[in-house]
């Protein structure tokens, strides 16, 4: 049985399926190659893994499509997707297609194909909308939680923001009712902010490699807002584990729903994640500011004990040594960024 890896050639894809080749796991990838850096994640994936087989394929082009690519896989990795909120403002009916549309055709193709497969979905904390009724304190460099809260749990009310917001809550919700329905083995991961190498982040999208990048090779950096917004940061290893651990327990966690994120000790805002970089390269950045930007949260930190007490994991990698980290990728693999400025 192979394990597919939909989305394979992104970020998270592409460190998923690295981690299951080395377990000795036969992995497709399938993918679109429309993100940064895709191709090179493909190029660095088949130089250390020669039975990797990789496909094209558009999840938003129908089940039919999907269907020869689900059959026959034991676990189904749905990590495919629209991922910035600005192009959905910009283009809603592509990033309708992709998120919403395409999961849908990845459900109805298991359901034909492979309903015996798990699948897994990353989703993402937008679902959650901007969480404006929430009471917020303003300290010198955050936002903070009031009243004694530490982080958003599974029982957080959902309410989807901006395009991107509807088409992936509606994918979230679509993916755990098909288990409900349907029977299927389906787990969904709300994602906060996961970083690390092979992370090709650009301003609308992968924010914390965005700023490595951008200070590694001396360019401005935008804040939109006042960069006191919080993100519980998760370093992808981290998720990878997770991931591992919600397969291996797929029949007793059928259709459960994870927030997963760093938590509160892994929270940082924007600016503090500017002065980590800075302290790491011994230089100020040059940074400037904007308006912020539409259902942006003010903060964001995952209450993940559910993850903790269903699944038996917790973060590992902590903000500062995954900094370093990825910082290193970054300044060993300088040449990929002045390539990988556009879609290959």
């Amino acid at each position: 049985m192979t394990q597919l890896v939909v989305g394979g050639a992104g970020f998270i894809g592409a460190n998923l399926a690295d981690h299951l080749l080395e377990s000795g796991s036969d992995v497709v990838i399938a993918d679109d190659f429309s993100r940064v850096g895709s191709r090179e994640n493909v190029r660095w994936l088949s130089t250390r893994h020669a039975g990797l087989r990789v496909e094209a394929a558009d999840v938003a082009r129908g089940p039919e499509v999907l269907e020869p690519l689900v059959r026959g896989a034991s676990v189904v990795y749905h990590f495919a997707g629209q991922v910035a909120v600005t192009k959905s403002i910009e283009d809603p009916r592509r990033d309708f297609e992709v998120n919403a549309l395409g999961t849908l055709n990845l459900l109805e193709a298991v359901r034909a194909a492979n309903p015996e497969a798990v699948l897994v979905y990353a989703s993402t904390n937008k679902v959650y909308g901007a969480l404006e009724d929430l009471p917020v304190e303003e300290e010198d460099t955050r936002y903070a939680f009031s009243g004694g809260r530490t982080g958003i749990d599974e029982g957080q009310p959902l309410d989807f923001h901006s395009p991107y917001g509807c088409s992936k809550g509606a994918a979230d919700q679509y993916v755990a009712d098909y288990s409900r329905t349907y029977g299927l083995r389906t787990i969904v991961l709300r994602q906060s902010c996961i970083y690390g190498q092979r992370q090709f982040g650009v301003e609308d999208q992968g924010w914390l490699a965005w700023f490595a990048i951008a200070a590694a090779l001396g360019r401005e950096i935008t804040i939109f807002g006042d960069g006191k917004q919080v993100r519980d940061v998760l370093h992808v290893g981290d998720l990878v584990d997770l991931i591992g651990r919600a397969v291996a327990k797929s029949e007793s966690v059928r259709a459960q729903v994870y927030n997963v994120g760093g938590g509160p000790e892994a929270a940082v805002s924007l600016l503090e994640a500017i002065g980590l970089i800075e302290r790491h390269l011994g230089r100020p950045l040059d940074v400037s500011f904007s308006e912020a930007r539409t259902g942006d949260q003010r903060i964001y930190v995952s209450d993940t004990r559910r993850a903790r007490d269903e699944l038996g994991w917790q973060p590992r990698v902590g903000v500062r040594d995954g900094i370093a980290q990825l910082m290193g990728w970054i300044e060993a693999n300088r040449s990929l960024f002045a390539v990988e400025s556009s879609p290959a």
